[in-house]
């Protein structure tokens, strides 16, 4: 299917993504890669030779960082001027950056890593069963989903309103939607990074079992 012709979806399209792409319009960007990449990165829990996946990778900066590392990520997005942006800031770095959407796109072999930062809270809630599944699906058995939830309630939530992007992931939708029948948790409290929004995001690392 060309992305183009994508089925009548909730929330955001292709169009809105371009759009603000365009125009600069991306106020969720740090500008720089994400202080919990960087720790991960530190730690260990991603390493030279693994196999990672960056899905809606924007302009980029994680797949920089990892590639500075020796990591040859793959990023997707299915917005052109990110895909055009971040190919050429990852340069002649390793990894590549594919032009996909991620609620279609097969992974060419099982992988260790999937790096979710931004995409799960750009996508309509309608599409989190779809989009859980294919991570589900990418991983190997023992692999680990690196998340950052992001926390972004609104005060219409009170009264039912679904309001985003970025759309809030709030923890026992996040418990609900990769459950301890196919995931590993860690225990909480979980580490809290700040976004420049005024929001923050939760880190968890979950892995498949």
């Amino acid at each position: 299917m060309n992305l183009t012709e994508r089925p009548t979806m909730a929330g955001p399209s292709p169009e809105f993504w371009k759009e603000r792409f365009a125009s600069g319009q991306t106020a969720w960007d740090r500008g720089a890669p994400h202080p919990q990449l960087l720790q991960w990165l530190t730690a260990g829990v991603i390493r030279p030779g693994m196999s990672i996946l960056v899905p809606g990778c924007g302009r980029g900066h994680e797949l920089v960082a990892l590639g500075e590392a020796g990591v040859a990520a793959i990023g997707l997005d299915y917005t052109p001027a990110a895909v055009e942006i971040a190919r050429a800031k990852l340069g002649q770095l390793p990894g590549r950056v594919e032009l996909a959407d991620v609620l279609q796109w097969q992974a060419p072999e099982l992988l260790d890593r999937v790096y979710e930062q931004t995409c799960l809270c750009a996508l309509h809630p309608d599409h989190w069963q779809t989009y859980a599944a294919q991570i589900h699906r990418w991983l190997k058995p023992g692999g680990y989903l690196l998340a950052l939830f992001m926390q972004a309630r609104r005060d219409n939530a009170s009264e039912g309103v679904v309001e985003g992007p970025p759309y809030h992931c709030d923890i026992n939708a996040m418990r609900a939607l990769f459950p301890a029948t196919l995931w590993d948790w860690p225990a909480p409290p979980y580490a809290s990074q700040a976004h420049n929004q005024g929001w923050f995001e939760l880190a968890v690392q979950l892995r498949k079992r």
